[in-house]
């Protein structure tokens, strides 16, 4: 009896065994990947943010010489070719653009959104980044609903 126990240990796996481990596999697979493109996109959004609140201060250093702000990405310091807006800034998953500023001139709102086809167009939580001259900060997502409070902490 214990030659037969030897041999059967021996074997290896069954086909059960084999196909239970790889279920279990791919169910974890499918919780993990999603949570882990999750979190890469909320990390890009840093690129966003950070580019916008730069951008912010740069014009508002502009403004404190020359009581305008920039028409041009090159006015306020990015080398952007051609020289207009949108500007793809950070590791190249979002663009900034300066649109018609709210308000009494002088003004301006800048404007990040994700680039087309590099993966951050799929974060739905967070659409489009906004900072206006007055230092508002806002978001909204995929619906244009407001998501400020998500996307901006």
């Amino acid at each position: 009896m214990s030659d037969r126990m030897t041999l059967r240990r021996l074997a290896g796996f069954t086909l059960i065994e084999m196909l239970v481990t790889i279920v279990i596999g791919a169910i974890l697979l499918g919780i993990a990947i999603p949570a882990y493109q999750s979190q890469i996109r909320k990390s890009r959004r840093t690129d966003a943010k950070t580019a916008l609140l730069d951008l912010a201060a740069r014009e508002e250093r502009l403004f404190t010489t020359t009581n305008t702000y920039s028409s041009t990405p090159s006015a306020v310091g990015y080398g952007a070719t051609p020289d207009q807006f949108p500007v793809v800034v950070g590791s190249g998953y979002y663009q900034v653009a300066a649109v018609a500023g709210r308000g009494p001139p002088p003004a301006f709102v800048l404007v990040a959104t994700p680039v087309a086809g590099q993966g951050q167009d799929q974060d739905a939580d967070c659409a489009a980044f906004t900072v206006d001259q007055t230092g508002n900060q806002s978001a909204v997502n995929s619906s244009n609903a407001d998501s400020t409070a998500t996307c901006w902490r």
